[in-house]
């Protein structure tokens, strides 16, 4: 073709001996370069066009044997049939859309809640057809079907050994996953009361109740096996399968959680009515909602007294739990983006001094009126509203401390105007989500309360304590949610301590030689070679200037100069150390009170349901309801709020 003329390449396009069509459609396609996709997409989009041009050559294939065949109906019919198939199948095992695989395991899950509640509500009614047993053994099936998709999916991740999945490392830190295992001893020990007081009287209960605590003994072990070496896995294999195993963990939890409620709320309504009968503030009949057997030795007794008090931990373990699942449940198919520079390790508790120390008197402020109102609330009258008064002039010294300390925080926030992070962390938007829902059950206990002071006709003693605890109560879950939300979202500061990074590849082997020796250790070989007259062969001179022998000798026989005194801080250091030092107090001292408050509601001092006032405007039904809704919402709360002080606390 090189010396082809013009005239002959047109005499050849005449005869038809060339097609130039053929050649334009294919060179562009052939000599072109193409674009070069990203690392991550690359492989993706070759594998997608391989397919697409193997379905079209099949699809080729086909029409041109229907058009060779056409008298043969049966054939074709055949070969209309394989193509429908073939259809079918690259249809179904193409990747399922991200939105309608969260659509479809979120509706799971929800209805999967949804029917466990409804097994609770029937099981609540006195002389129910639902009976606990039936309850128990839904949720056994649920925890075993849970336990076989996390054995499938450690074996499965064990055989990967050369594939390893991307990590989110800020999904379930190793502090986080530590208070979590404490947790789970506590409800391993409930696991065992339980165990124990079905021993004690198993003659008339359900062999439902025996297997319950089993079973769930071993997904507690099993759960925390996971969260400890899989929780931060970003899965992106069998991604809607996957989805529908880590939603139904986290519903199962969910729904464990909601029958911790539920049974906790039965147990202290009973004690609630039978307190306020013998008081004569009630005057209807108590039902118990234990099991009708009685047991046949003290030990089953205490068992079964001792059950209740292992109720929040348990509670606390199944909640948190399935937010952390929640949130692998939402990595699935994500794309980790690494960036960012490691903070320097630092001494967490080098200036937190004064938070601490008001954080413990607050703590034991706490425990001695736990223990005042559980001793005056059931003795008489009088001590009943002397309790609660006690209690409402605690809270009230405590929330302004609360509000004050958040205050000062934020305040010192707008002195640091620095910008917020707005990079996209799945955990960090389920905390700030979480924060927020979980606020509206002690708000809406308070504005009840509220209200039920300003319309009740009566006039105990603890009246406008009541009113002023409510609205203090409302103002610092206010400052205390913005405290919160804005020091996870601040970016960290230019001079905040970040490691510098590592040098280059040339300079691990160059020599500084203006750098003194380290430790002492003095290279004398080195030294000696350096000291040593040059021959005339190697005498140079570097940017004009000689240098002698005996000039190197005197100044290697000088001794090595001092280092430079180390420079002040500038005004700016001094000032970010000085802030540093206030907002760890301020995060510590938040954090003890906040345990402080989740301790009197977990162990029975909450003064709501002892209230009359409540009761009197809004109905002994009414309030109890509001009660049981809000009660569990204030617990998760504080445990939570505190849980992410404490990551506060950490990044100062």
């Amino acid at each position: 073709m090189k010396d082809l003329d013009i005239i002959e390449f047109g005499a050849i396009v005449e005869r038809g001996e060339l097609d130039v069509t053929r050649v334009v459609e294919k060179k562009p396609r052939a000599e072109l370069p193409a674009a070069q996709p990203a690392d991550s997409d690359r492989d993706g989009d070759r594998e997608k066009v391989e397919r697409e041009d193997r379905e079209e050559e099949d699809e080729q294939d086909e029409d041109h044997e229907e058009e060779e065949g056409g008298d043969d109906g049966n054939e074709n019919m055949r070969k209309k049939t394989r193509k429908k198939r073939k259809m079918m199948k690259v249809s179904l095992t193409k990747d399922y859309p991200k939105k309608n695989a969260e659509m479809l395991s979120g509706q799971y899950g929800t209805n999967l809640l949804l029917v466990g509640v409804a097994l609770m509500l029937a099981a609540a009614h006195d002389d129910a057809l639902v009976r606990e047993e039936h309850l128990l053994s839904f949720i056994t099936a649920l925890m075993l079907l849970q336990l076989f998709w996390m054995l499938w999916y450690v074996v499965r991740r064990g055989r990967m050994r050369h594939a390893r999945p991307q990590r989110d490392k800020d999904a379930g830190t190793s502090w986080i996953r530590g208070g979590l295992t404490l947790l789970a001893l506590l409800s391993l020990i409930m696991d065992a009361f339980r165990i124990g007081f079905y021993v004690g009287d198993e003659s008339c209960l359900s062999i439902a109740l025996a297997v319950y605590p089993v079973i769930h003994a071993v997904h507690t072990i099993s759960q925390v096996h996971f969260l400890w070496f899989y929780i931060k896995d970003v899965i992106k294999t069998f991604e809607t399968f996957e989805r529908f195993g880590v939603i139904h963990a986290v519903f199962t939890n969910l729904l464990l959680w909601c029958n911790g409620i539920m049974t906790e709320a039965h147990h202290f309504m009973n004690n609630q009515r039978r307190r306020l009968t013998e008081l004569g503030y009630l005057n209807v009949t108590t039902s118990s909602h234990e099991p009708h057997c009685n047991c046949t030795s003290s030990i089953c007794t205490i068992f079964l007294n001792s059950l209740y008090y292992l109720y929040p931990f348990n509670i606390e373990y199944h909640i948190l739990v399935s937010a952390m699942l929640f949130v692998m449940w939402k990595n699935i198919g994500r794309t980790i983006n690494y960036h960012g520079s490691r903070k320097a390790a630092s001494n967490w508790l080098t200036s937190a001094i004064v938070g601490p120390i008001l954080g413990l008197i607050a703590v034991a402020a706490t425990i001695a009126v736990l223990v005042v109102y559980i001793i005056l609330v059931e003795d008489s009258r009088d001590t009943h509203e002397s309790a609660i008064y006690i209690f409402y002039c605690y809270g009230i010294v405590m929330l302004a401390f609360m509000c004050v300390a958040g205050g000062a925080g934020l305040l010192l926030y707008r002195v640091d105007r620095r910008p917020f992070d707005s990079t996209k962390h799945p955990s960090r938007r389920l905390d700030t989500e979480l924060l927020f829902s979980s606020s509206v059950g002690a708000w809406l206990m308070s504005w009840c309360s509220v209200v039920a002071v300003a319309a009740a006709h009566s006039s105990p003693s603890y009246r406008w304590t009541n009113i002023l605890y409510s609205l203090l109560l409302v103002l610092e879950k206010y400052v205390q949610n913005i405290f919160i939300i804005e020091s996870l979202y601040r970016e960290p500061d230019p001079a905040d301590g970040v490691e510098a990074p590592p040098p280059a590849t040339p300079e691990v082997f160059s020599v500084a030689i203006d750098a003194p020796p380290y430790s002492g250790i003095v290279n004398r070989a080195y030294e000696n070679q350096e000291s040593g007259c040059p021959s005339p062969e190697g005498g140079q001179e570097e940017n004009g200037q000689g240098f002698s022998c005996a000039k190197r000798q005197a100044e290697a026989s000088q001794p090595p100069a001092q280092a430079p005194p180390p420079a002040k801080a500038s005004p700016h250091a001094r000032s970010l150390k000085w802030r540093r030092q206030v907002l760890k107090n301020i995060s510590i001292f938040l954090l003890l009170c906040n345990m402080s408050l989740w301790i009197l509601p977990a162990f029975g001092c909450r003064p709501q349901y002892d209230n009359e006032l409540e009761q009197e405007t809004f109905g002994f039904t009414t309030w109890n309801t509001v009660l049981n809704f809000a009660m569990p919402l204030n617990l998760f709360y504080r445990m939570h709020s505190s849980a992410l002080l404490f990551e506060v606390f950490r990044r100062v």
